[in-house]
């Protein structure tokens, strides 16, 4: 099975899941990627029904618009009952890398005023031990290279994500050979950093819910 319909599986599995919220009041939380495309594509068909969306980046509000779905700004939502979004990986505690669109510091702020996340994701995103993929860290342009010092300095070989600004006009930079065992310990260390806006580290605030799309369907995982 392609990798897209794999994607276009979990997307209308987590549509199904949050169906009891589409009372006409409920306001969605919508994340980020092509596996939150699919999502929002599997959506549209509910427009009707939804109170209201709420999206983690510039990119997702204008497909929200595109198909006719309601969006406001998170700062007019008292309550968010679900947010869905994808990951660059996930571990089998639902920790999870996001950012490889750049989108990590909304993502993180919808997440953490979400009553339940639900993480949507193909088989290859699923890891033992994160780390292979990239971790993102968005940083204010003036701290760019003192953070990257300090990142070396745990031993990760960071690289600037050329020609790349974030929707909050700042930097990424990319963190490549990191083996991560401790994802809360190493979210906490690498936030305090001074100028960090925030890594692309979700494991204080990780998963509720996986939906993971597999070849012989769509499997859930729980977060211990």
């Amino acid at each position: 099975m392609a990798q897209d319909d794999l994607k276009r599986a979990v997307a209308q599995a987590a549509v199904d899941r949050i169906s009891g919220h589409f009372d006409g009041s409920a306001v969605i939380g919508v994340g980020s990627g092509s596996t939150a495309d699919f999502f929002i594509d599997a959506l549209s068909p509910h427009r009707a029904s939804i109170g209201a969306t709420v999206a983690s980046s510039e990119r997702s509000a204008a497909r929200l618009r595109e198909h006719g779905l309601p969006l406001v700004e998170l700062n007019e939502v008292q309550t968010l009952p679900v947010y869905v979004d994808g990951a660059d990986e996930i571990d089998a505690g639902l920790s999870m890398i996001k950012g490889g669109g750049g989108a990590l510091t909304r993502e993180k702020i919808v997440a953490a005023v979400a009553d339940r996340f639900i993480c949507i994701a193909d088989a290859s995103k699923r890891v033992e031990v994160l780390g292979r993929f990239p971790l993102p860290v968005e940083v204010i342009p003036m701290a760019r290279a003192y953070v990257a010092r300090q990142l070396a300095a745990m031993g990760g070989a960071v690289r600037l994500r050329e020609g790349f600004v974030t929707d909050n006009g700042n930097l990424i930079l990319d963190v490549h050979g990191l083996t991560i065992r401790d994802p809360v310990g190493l979210e906490q260390s690498i936030n305090q950093i001074a100028g960090v806006v925030t890594v692309g580290l979700f494991a204080r605030r990780g998963a509720d819910l996986l939906l993971l799309g597999t070849p012989q369907g769509v499997v859930q995982f729980e977060r211990r």
